[in-house]
């Protein structure tokens, strides 16, 4: 059997390394995980300097792939099927061959005696914590197959969600594309035609198309500056997202727009519901559950007030309070989820408060399409409006002066 090394960190944060045998990466980082450790780097010994491998190894699965997995999985299981059973016929038949890799890696890991849980936590790119946690907690209480069957439904809302935020942003970023593309043809191509024009007839300019000349002069030299620009703004908000403080500014900037800082607020606020809702359903403790929800949450500004929120109720205090201090959950939420806290009835009502927020994301982004409809339109229209007039403006006064 090969020798590993590793390094990782164990439940009170000290960094530990060191060797040990097991059939693969796979077996040894479950074994590591029983022991509490959170695995690092794992490399076999003798080959600590391979070179990494580009193409087949990597690669991603689309949510919606995972969404089905889970649900023929808690079908399979439910009809009887034996876990390792299970696992081969699934991956068998994925047409994504990362996630076929994956998948048999698990199975061989549950062949080995290792917990479903275990084996998917080494796979943390696939499978989350919220998944693992959840996965345990179905395992331990001998309900995997209705684990799975609410796993799936809580990707399935989780993709829907996604999608109708990406829906709504379609029309207006292709509305702004189309203005920038159509604008920057129109000073590059056109308005040097009709300078030239002007210049060969030798008369005054007014000052909109003297400032479209201008502008036209600046895009033909320094055409480049809009690509260097775009490339500089995506890898400056990187940057700034890759720091902690950077990236909760960031997200707090984003939830105080005026219009799509409350669609946000609203998309935050569901998936917090949904994913906390779905882990106390599951049996997942709320203390684990909210550390969870924080860190799945994709907002910074929400992960600081769950964790304070956790924090708080590990002193003893009620989840109410604390949400309410955090300034971040809008009061009608923090009522509802008080109700449930009092009538033990708190995953159900966490349910109902993401199915309402849900609806409200869907009319929120409507209502933002509707919006800006018409200032999209409006804005088209006056950039390419202004151009044509402005290059017309001196063809109009020359004929005004002939007829004259």
């Amino acid at each position: 059997m090969p020798i590993f090394t590793f390094t990782g960190t164990d439940a009170a944060g000290e960094a530990v390394k060191g060797e040990r045998v097991a059939d693969n990466k796979d077996v040894l980082k479950a074994a590591l995980r029983k022991e509490r450790i959170t695995p690092g780097a794992i490399k076999e010994k003798g080959k600590e300097f391979a070179l990494p491998t580009f193409g087949k190894g990597g690669g991603k699965v689309a949510t919606k792939d995972v969404a089905i997995f889970f649900r023929q999985f808690s079908v399979m299981i439910d009809a009887g099927l034996p876990l390792v059973q299970c696992l081969e016929i699934l991956g068998a038949n994925q047409e994504n061959p990362f996630f076929m890799k994956t998948l048999n890696g698990v199975r061989t890991t549950v062949e080995g005696g290792s917990t479903l849980a275990n084996a998917m936590r080494g796979y943390p790119k696939v499978f989350d914590d919220l998944t693992t946690n959840m996965i345990e907690a179905g395992e331990t209480g001998g309900i995997l197959d209705v684990i799975l069957q609410r796993l799936a439904t809580y990707v399935e809302k989780a993709v829907k969600l996604k999608s109708a935020v990406k829906s709504a942003m379609i029309y207006p970023v292709s509305v702004i594309t189309m203005a920038a593309g159509v604008v920057g043809c129109l000073l590059k191509f056109v308005v040097p035609i009709f300078a030239n024009l002007f210049k060969g007839l030798g008369v005054d300019l007014p000052l909109p198309t003297r400032v479209v000349m201008g502008l036209s002069d600046f895009v033909g030299a320094y055409w480049w500056a809009a690509f260097v620009g775009g490339f500089g703004l995506v890898f400056g908000v990187k940057q700034i997202r890759a720091n902690k403080r950077g990236r909760y500014l960031f997200d707090k900037m984003l939830l105080n727009l005026p219009v799509l800082g409350m669609v946000l607020r609203k998309i935050a606020v569901a998936r917090f519901t949904r994913t906390l809702g779905t882990l106390i359903t599951s049996g997942v403790p709320i203390i684990e559950g909210l550390t969870i929800t924080a860190r799945t949450s994709g907002n910074a500004v929400l992960e600081e007030a769950l964790m304070k929120v956790r924090k708080a109720i590990e002193e003893g205090r009620t989840i109410v309070d604390p949400l309410r201090e955090s300034g971040v959950f809008p009061n009608m939420v923090v009522q509802m989820i008080g109700v449930g806290e009092a009538t033990g009835a708190m995953d159900n009502m966490l349910s109902k408060i993401a199915d309402f927020y849900e609806d409200e994301v869907d009319a929120a982004t409507k209502d933002m399409l509707t919006l800006l409809e018409p200032l999209l339109i409006g804005f088209l229209g006056i950039s390419v409006g202004g151009i044509v007039i402005s290059l017309y403006m001196p063809l109009f006064a020359m004929i005004g002066k002939l007829a004259g």
